[in-house]
């Protein structure tokens, strides 16, 4: 069997811990640390989109990584700090299900993510079409993280990390998006980090709290 180019087992690899980080935020209840995480991500994600682009020309990829470093790695990760610090909210509080459940619906889902993606890689023709079960795999898990919290922070965290896999995924399958589709994301997801914000306060002042269940006590007057 032909050995893998380095370039490509080096994309493998940043793939692989893109999974991995996502398995840490399923099982991370402290904010920061998944906050912490959540650059993390976006740093592998951004290192692979810079190798890709390298290895295919693709100039644009380079706006695409100079971005999701802006943007993913630096910005919004320091937003999210101040936020945290501002509302002094650091921990979860129990989730819906328990660590060891979480992980295991994890594992299920990963399981399910590669018999999904695994049409798609059939029909694609990128170097990276072996990491669309991957990218698949990273937006469930996420999910999985926004259903399982009940602090609005974690919820925010989980969408963001959903963004970076299908931000992935679209790289993997097709080198990546037209750059004004990805301006145009990258441009929502700024407004809705700087609109969740207002809401967080908004939060904290009505109930005191940013756990969702309190949202839940809320009924229509008569």
């Amino acid at each position: 069997m032909t050995a893998l180019p380095l370039d490509l087992q080096i994309l493998n690899a940043l793939a692989a811990l893109l999974l991995l980080v996502s398995f840490a935020m399923l099982s991370q209840r402290r904010i920061v640390t998944l906050v912490s995480l959540l650059a993390l991500q976006g740093a592998l994600l951004c290192a692979a989109t810079l190798l890709l682009a390298w290895r295919t020309g693709e100039n644009h990829l380079y706006l695409s990584a100079a971005l999701t470093l802006a943007l993913k790695v630096i910005f919004l990760p320091w937003l999210l700090y101040r936020l945290i610090r501002r509302l002094g909210v650091y921990w979860d509080t129990e989730p819906l299900l328990n660590i060891s459940g979480t992980m295991l619906v994890g594992l299920l889902i990963v399981v399910f993510a590669f018999g999904l993606a695994q049409p798609i890689a059939a029909l694609a023709s990128t170097a990276m079409r072996s990491a669309i079960g991957i990218a698949v795999a990273v937006v469930l898990l996420a999910f999985l993280t926004m259903i399982t919290r009940r602090k609005a922070m974690s919820q925010v965290v989980g969408f963001l990390s959903m963004e970076n896999g299908l931000f992935f995924g679209a790289m993997s399958a097709t080198y990546g998006m037209p750059m004004i589709v990805e301006l145009g994301v990258a441009l929502d997801v700024l407004v809705a980090m700087l609109v969740l914000g207002v809401f967080f306060f908004q939060i904290r002042e009505q109930f005191d709290s940013l756990d969702l269940h309190h949202l839940e006590a809320l009924k229509e007057e008569d």
